[in-house]
């Protein structure tokens, strides 16, 4: 088999490396070449990463004629691309070819804006996860680690790219010898694609209690679901507020209304650095009465208000929400302009 991976500037280094490597240790066990791959950029110029570490390539897109897999690796920045026409034009232009196309953290938004994502199931990076679901409403976003969807596949990246090639490699050739694979990087399972993104509340909260990871489960969804009120979040859970301000200080030492404040700001930072929500879209959503009020609670928490940080990620290409004054056409526009 013969991968291609399309090197974004400020792609992720980990997915990347995740991706790539398990082919390296297969051959190397195998003792035969049983994949071959070529490093592609849209120009055919070295690329940065996000961590600064600058990689050649072997060719430009355009050149790119033999790969039975091409894999685009990006960063953080998912309306990076969105309006380079040529860019999509290729990937649609391989895919009639008979390439898989896959996209490893946010390149299932390059997918989706060149019309490879529709009428499929696709997964991305559960911090664009909102983004994604608001600019491609017709698109079956799930939350795993990734999507195997016929001549398509999607990665949310980080170390579930490695999941992903093992699975390539487990189809292509054993359990057995992917297992061995995965040994190579003391990766003692291979991830199902159905294994959620995030780690597990009991794991984040060991020492919590069931009911308590009960109420933290209402409250992390209230998060993301307009904040109903601590009240509410109580009686829902079968408890009075006392009580259940009594099983956080036992139980986590904090208040809850600490705990919560601290979601729903996280919440909010997540929504102010990966969508272009306002600040006072932002604050509705996450359950203040005013953009002032977020605001202030934003400041208090993290130091920093909303539009600095907003301004800052965006200066450090961290920002796919704020997109740049180029690509405010493309957010317009919408898919497969």
């Amino acid at each position: 088999m013969r991968f291609a991976f399309l090197l974004i500037p400020q792609f992720s280094m980990m997915a990347f490396a995740a991706a790539i490597e398990p082919l390296r240790a297969a051959n190397r066990l195998a003792g035969q070449t049983l994949y071959q791959w070529d490093l592609v950029s849209p120009d055919g110029a070295p690329v940065a990463a996000s961590n600064g570490i600058t990689v050649a390539v072997d060719l430009p897109l355009a050149k790119l004629r033999a790969a039975d897999v091409l894999l685009v690796c990006m960063g953080l920045d998912p309306l990076q691309c969105q309006s380079n026409r040529p860019l999509r034009n290729r990937l649609r232009w391989l895919a009639a070819r008979g390439v898989r196309i896959g996209g490893i953290s946010t390149a299932p938004f390059l997918l989706a804006e060149a019309g490879l994502l529709d009428r499929r199931r696709c997964t991305v990076h559960w911090e664009c996860a909102e983004h994604f679901r608001r600019r491609y409403p017709g698109i079956r976003l799930v939350d795993e680690l990734f999507v195997i969807d016929d001549r398509v596949c999607t990665c949310s990246g980080g170390t579930a790219a490695m999941d992903m090639m093992l699975d390539f490699i487990q189809r292509h050739t054993s359990a057995e010898f992917a297992a061995s694979v995965a040994e190579q990087f003391i990766h003692p399972r291979i991830r199902d694609h159905g294994d959620p993104q995030r780690m597990a509340l009991r794991a984040r909260y060991p020492g919590a209690s069931a009911r308590l990871l009960h109420i933290i489960e209402r409250m992390h969804s209230g998060a993301q679901d307009g904040a109903p009120s601590l009240a509410t979040i109580a009686a829902g859970s079968g408890l009075s507020l006392r009580h259940m301000e009594r099983l956080f200080r036992l139980e986590l030492e904090v208040l809850p209304r600490t705990f919560y404040l601290k979601l729903r700001l996280d919440r909010g930072r997540a929504l102010l650095t990966t969508t272009a929500a306002s600040i006072f879209e932002v604050a509705i959503e996450t359950g203040f009465k005013s953009a002032s009020h977020f605001s202030h609670a934003y400041k208090r928490m993290f130091g920093v208000a909303p539009r600095e940080e907003r301004w800052g990620a965006r200066r450090s290409g961290t920002a796919p929400g704020d997109a740049p004054a180029a690509l405010a056409a493309a957010l317009r526009e919408g898919p497969h302009g």
